[in-house]
């Protein structure tokens, strides 16, 4: 079920070259803005390409969860603010935690201004499969690499312009 702001839409299946994802249509026939169709071609998009992110995750023996932790470790950090970022329970946290450590991926250390707080870093193993899923996950889909030079720039720089404005 669709909840929050997109709650009045609906998610339906489509088949796109071959591979079935999620594609989020209007139900209503209102004019929608042009910023609404932007963002809707951008979810488009990613759900496009959401089975080549989950294997190459899948690879590496990663769920997006885990995933989504070792890209927010960038600095040790406590389990509750990775909890915040990931917008879960703190017992979701101890569970990612816990599979990415037996994995020898994260330690988790005392922070030195408060010994009751658990920090979670990087192990040097940690920081380079990070490295190494975000490269690959850096590679754009199809649709993106197949755009003439000039409207990728474009794209590129319309993005920037919007990502800008949330520092």
């Amino acid at each position: 079920m669709v909840r929050g702001p997109l709650a009045k839409l609906r998610v339906a299946v489509a088949v796109r070259a071959g591979r079935e994802h999620a594609r989020v249509k209007p139900t209503r026939d209102k004019p929608r803005s042009p910023a609404s169709e932007a963002w809707e071609l951008v979810l488009d998009l990613i759900a496009t390409d959401r089975p080549r992110m989950l294997a190459v995750q899948a690879e590496y023996g990663l769920r997006p969860p885990q995933f989504f932790a070792l890209q927010a470790l960038e600095e040790p950090k406590p389990m509750g603010k990775l909890a915040e970022i990931l917008c879960c329970d703190s017992s979701n946290v101890t569970w990612i935690t816990d599979r990415l450590e037996e994995r020898g991926l994260v330690e988790r250390r005392s922070d030195p201004s408060d010994r009751r707080v658990k920090l979670l870093a990087l192990t040097d193993d940690g920081r380079r499969v990070r490295s190494e899923l975000l490269a690959r996950l850096s590679e754009p889909p199809e649709p993106i690499r197949s755009l003439p030079a000039a409207d990728a720039r474009a794209l590129r720089d319309i993005l920037r312009r919007a990502l800008a404005g949330r520092e």
